[in-house]
């Protein structure tokens, strides 16, 4: 008799449920599991499990593994066939949008069978809502974040700004951006699930203010390397002095910049220091300069010092590896303490420290065969002494006993 009451209670909740089936499941499923009702089978579908017919959960079930195989589908043909589109291009950015965007999709499809799953069974609660809106969210924001990685190779011109430090500016302006859009997609959900964010920020104010003041001086650092990178002031390689500190740049980061001494000590430099203070960098000369004194004994008479002052001077002019775009001065500069003083002033056509030395060994070679041709001497520090003869007087010797 319990039993009769049972299954009484059964048909009555299956047939005030089945009645009332026009809900918001999409209306080409529905009215197939309908037809199941009506079926041959009908009372073994139309059975009621925890409030939910079975012929529901089933096609719940279907439809969730449905879109899980439409996803792999899509992952495997569409996504595959786009991608060997793509490579056919003559620029990556489409290439990369469609892989950074791949995983946000297959998402995507567990999103909308989620929905169509809870809407099969009919469960409707404010918390199922929810968390499927949060999920949407979710979704898009973590589309925007795959659209920004996919762009950050171009967000900076390596024409206009080194390889390098291209990578580091870029590195910090997506690590910038994805944090904004990470806090408005987050601010969202919390909103979406009644949250007031207002509140939590105005709660941290005084605890931001105070982290604030704490990190001055990494912030002062990042700023000031955001300056460098856009004012291409040092790149890795080349040989500077700034802020006491000389030597060759190794790397350029967000907070320091490592510069390797020429004694081989390696040099961590804030950037703050080198934004604050004048940079001397050896590397961009182009030129680098030959500036010497050479000293002639004073026994050069005036023909041969003025054919010495010509000759180096002309060797200078036809020299291949002498800048002639620069000031080149040789002129009888002084009469020293022990020589006659010829003043040299020239540029090498080139800034590196090897083939500077090369090309500054030629011209003093240079300049010796010139002086010996001309039969001269250099003149070294030296002082000559001159006696003069003075009459003697008498001198008379006593001798003592």
């Amino acid at each position: 008799m319990a039993q009769t009451l049972i299954v009484d209670r059964n048909l009555s909740d299956q047939t005030n449920l089945i009645s009332t089936m026009d809900m918001d499941v999409p209306q080409i499923i529905q009215p197939l599991i309908n037809q199941l009702y009506n079926g041959t089978y009908g009372d073994f579908w139309s059975y009621i499990i925890f409030g939910i017919p079975v012929a529901n959960i089933v096609a719940a079930i279907i439809v969730f593994i449905l879109f899980l195989v439409l996803r792999k589908i899509f992952t495997k043909i569409i996504l595959e066939f786009l991608l060997m589109l793509s490579r056919k291009t003559a620029t990556s950015l489409d290439e990369q949008i469609i892989i950074r965007l791949k995983e946000p999709i297959r998402f995507g499809f567990i999103v909308v069978g989620l929905h169509l799953f809870f809407l099969l069974i009919f469960i409707q609660s404010d918390f199922v809502h929810l968390l499927l809106e949060s999920l949407i969210i979710y979704t898009i924001f973590w589309a925007f974040i795959s659209l920004i990685e996919a762009f950050k190779d171009y967000l900076f011109n390596y024409r206009t700004i080194d390889k390098q430090h291209s990578k580091e500016l870029s590195g910090f302006v997506i690590k910038v951006i994805k944090g904004i859009v990470i806090a408005i997609g987050a601010s969202m959900i919390l909103h979406n699930w009644g949250i007031n964010v207002t509140g939590i920020v105005a709660s941290l104010g005084l605890g931001g203010l105070a982290f604030a003041l704490a990190a001055k001086d990494t912030a002062s650092n990042l700023f000031a390397s955001i300056a460098l990178l856009l004012d291409n002031s040092i790149r890795v390689g080349e040989w500077v002095k700034v802020a006491g500190v000389e030597g060759v740049v190794e790397g350029v980061g967000m907070r320091t910049t490592k510069i390797r001494s020429f004694q081989k000590s390696l040099y961590t430099v804030p950037n703050h220091l080198i934004a604050n203070n004048p940079i001397e960098n050896f590397s961009r000369r182009g030129v680098r300069r030959i500036k010497m004194s050479v000293g002639l004994t004073y026994d050069t008479n005036s023909r041969q010092l003025e054919r010495i002052i010509l000759e180096i001077r002309d060797m200078l002019q036809q020299h291949p590896r002498i800048s002639q775009k620069e000031t080149l001065l040789v002129n009888f500069n002084a009469f020293g303490d022990s020589a006659l003083n010829i003043f040299i002033y020239a540029f090498s056509n080139t800034a590196k420290w090897d083939k500077y030395l090369s090309i500054r060994e030629e011209v003093h070679m240079n300049i010796i065969k010139i002086v010996e041709e001309n039969g001269s001497a250099f003149a070294f520090p030296s002082q000559s002494i001159y006696l003069e003869s003075t009459p003697q007087k008498g001198i008379t010797l006593n001798s003592i006993d």
